[in-house]
């Protein structure tokens, strides 16, 4: 806009050479009376206190109102050094400085482009006119309607900041004249600032105008008055306008992260807040809980009393949440039934009493045809629990799952932190599944992924805690195959059986029976398009599949030190006497004992139990086929001790 400025000012320059204008404005701008170029029809008024029997009117303003031609009239301000005859510039300045308008506009302009939020605006500006205008002083007043106030921010050349408000009942005000007339007012003196201990000096008040409507006002305060004031007037009016479009922009981005039913976050804004609050608290090494909520029988409510109902009672319990929530608490709706709230600076045992507190509000809510409002509450706080984001969301989410599952006790809720229980619990696990599944398959988290990094870096209690985690890790990756349910547990059962029957010591017998529980844990790795195939897997497929007792020993096991001594069992169960086996092609003695246990344990239940292209074979036919592979498949001896308690082990699958 500079550049066309100037363009427009050379081209007047010659037109003055040429003596096309042969007069220029002698008067000061400031006497007489003032209009916004920008602001269309405007009230007058007297720029000072000091009247003169005539106003002195601009013959160039009289013929025409545009923009073009009065920017033209900012260059009648001569000035008799040649340094600056090419620019916008004005003849007197404080301390003999001369104002180039050009350069005051361009580093204005900058200083919007650079300006992410009002204040960061009106510091540069202020800047910027201390140093390009030698202003003692800048200020900016936004008018406030709810106060029915000018809120005003003084920033001066040393660098200090001053606030103050200006009552718009205060009418002899010239804050309030200037904001209410829509006019220039000059002063001589800042004693209507009302701030002390400020360097007295000339002030100019400029009204900011943006779609003809008065925001507020700029006040600049110069020892001398001799300004280009229509020059100064566009600069407010801009100024104005960039108040206008934050102020837009502000309530733009506040729609687009609020949920329309609640006046929540939603779950865009949600995960923004969320995103910023986790980094200040990594930063400062804080503790911050997530607490989410969800309505019990929600669905049921929607079913039969309609999702009117059901939305009344969304919109009640997220009022009440904001009703009790912390000022720097922050709530959103989460999913369709969710609530959650962000605790900065909040442990789990803070957030535990807040939540109690929010549940009890609750429960004294009646919603006819429903009752009293009951929710189930998880919890779960960083960095105790995790650091990740998404897994602070995961573990809350599965803590109120078993809230839910352990319902209500003495009429309130169950409060369930992530801390609280064991993550192996049937419970527990289930409600880890449903809630991958429902809610965060899309952002490419896996249940089995997941389920093995708890695994691996879960602190082994005791034998009983590891049998536990072991049953749970093989039940979570039998699922996965609707064929072999129960398969895990099954060999560990039959391979715990042939172990005694051979009369090895109690050591090695548990060690077997974990090491048989654990013998397809490698099938984690094994894509469900293979796992699950109804059909004989193809060769290609069948390779994939021969991958998972290499998968087992080195992705599950390795990384555990309390497993390592299994992986001799996991790895070579599918190990024939013959060498036809794999993955090494062992042979005879060089396959471990423990793992031709589990290897004729395995064969066997794989024998009785259905499959898609077969049905499962009575124990008899089952033997048969063992003992037509002693020797080649499997150890003899093992085969013949398996037989003999064949009939003695439960058949069903």
């Amino acid at each position: 806009m500079v550049s066309r400025w100037n363009s427009v000012l050379e081209k007047n320059q010659v037109e003055n050479k040429k003596g096309t204008i042969k007069k220029s404005l002698s008067s000061n701008p400031l006497k007489g009376r003032i209009t916004n170029p920008l602001a269309g029809k405007r009230k007058s008024s007297p720029v000072s206190e000091k009247t003169e029997p005539e106003s002195v009117s601009n013959p160039f303003i009289e013929k025409t109102n545009s923009i073009v031609a009065k920017i033209n009239n900012f260059n009648t301000y001569r000035t008799t050094n040649r340094m600056y005859s090419g620019g916008i510039t004005s003849p007197t300045a404080t301390n003999n400085r001369i104002i180039n308008y050009a350069d005051l506009l361009q580093e204005l302009g900058e200083n919007f482009k650079q300006s992410g939020s009002l204040n960061e605006a009106f510091s540069s500006v202020s800047s910027t006119f201390s140093e390009k205008m030698d202003c003692n002083f800048t200020a900016f007043g936004v008018f406030h309607e709810k106060s029915k106030c000018i809120n005003l921010k003084l920033y001066t050349k040393r660098g200090e900041t001053y606030s103050s408000k200006v009552l718009l009942s205060d009418e002899e005000n010239p804050v309030i004249k200037s904001f209410k007339d829509e006019v220039t007012v000059s002063k001589e003196d800042v004693k209507f600032l009302n701030i002390p201990y400020m360097q007295n000096s000339s002030a100019l008040i400029l009204p900011m105008m943006s779609v003809n409507q008065c925001v507020g006002v700029l006040i600049l305060g110069k020892e001398s008055a001799d300004v280009n004031v229509n020059l100064l007037e566009l600069f407010a009016n801009y100024l104005a306008m960039f108040m206008h479009n934050v102020e837009l922009m502000a309530r733009t981005n506040k729609y687009a992260n609020t949920d329309t039913l609640t006046s929540l976050y939603n779950h865009r804004g949600f995960q923004e807040v969320l995103s910023s609050e986790l980094q200040k608290a990594e930063d400062n090494k804080t503790h911050l809980s997530v607490v989410m909520l969800d309505v019990n029988n929600i669905s049921k409510i929607n079913r039969e009393l309609g999702h009117a109902k059901g939305d009344e009672v969304i919109k009640l319990v997220a009022e009440k949440v904001k009703q009790n929530i912390r000022p720097s608490d922050s709530a959103g709706r989460y999913g369709g039934d969710e609530i959650a709230i962000i605790m900065p600076n909040t442990d789990t045992k803070e957030a535990k009493y807040l939540a109690e507190y929010i549940t009890y509000c609750l429960s004294c809510c009646f919603v006819d045809d429903v009752g009293p409002v009951k929710v189930a509450v998880g919890i779960s706080t960083f960095p105790e629990c995790t650091k990740d984001q998404e897994k602070l969301l995961i573990l809350a989410e599965q803590a109120m799952y078993i809230s839910q599952a352990k319902g209500y006790k003495e009429g309130m809720s169950a409060i369930i932190s992530s801390s609280d229980f064991n993550f192996w619990d049937d419970v527990a696990l289930n409600s880890f599944a449903e809630v991958l599944t429902k809610r965060h398959a899309q952002i490419g988290i896996n249940f089995e992924e997941e389920l093995l990094d708890k695994f691996n870096n879960e602190q082994i209690k005791s034998h009983n805690h590891l049998i536990e985690m072991a049953t749970s890790l093989a039940g979570a990756i039998d699922a996965k195959d609707p064929y072999t349910k129960d398969h895990s547990t099954s060999v560990s059962r039959y391979s715990e059986a042939l172990a005694r029957a051979v009369n090895l010591p109690e050591e090695e017998v548990e060690r077997i029976k974990l090491g048989a529980l654990l013998h397809d844990v490698g099938k984690i790795g094994i894509p469900e398009s293979v796992l699950k195939k109804p059909d004989k897997l193809l060769d290609d497929e069948w390779e994939i599949m021969k991958q998972h007792p290499v998968i087992g020993a080195e992705k599950v096991l390795e990384p555990n030190e309390a497993l390592r001594d299994l992986i001799p069992i996991v790895k070579y169960h599918h190990e024939r006497i013959d060498g036809k086996g794999y993955p090494e092609h062992l042979k005879g003695d060089k396959i471990p004992f423990a793992a031709r246990i589990v290897s004729v344990a395995d064969a066997y239940h794989a024998l009785i139990s259905d499959r898609p292209y077969r049905k499962g074979m009575p124990v008899e036919k089952a033997c048969e086929i063992l003992r037509m592979g002693a020797g080649t498949q499997w150890d003899s001896d093992l085969v013949r001790h398996f037989i003999s308690i064949a009939p003695s082990l439960s058949t069903s699958v």
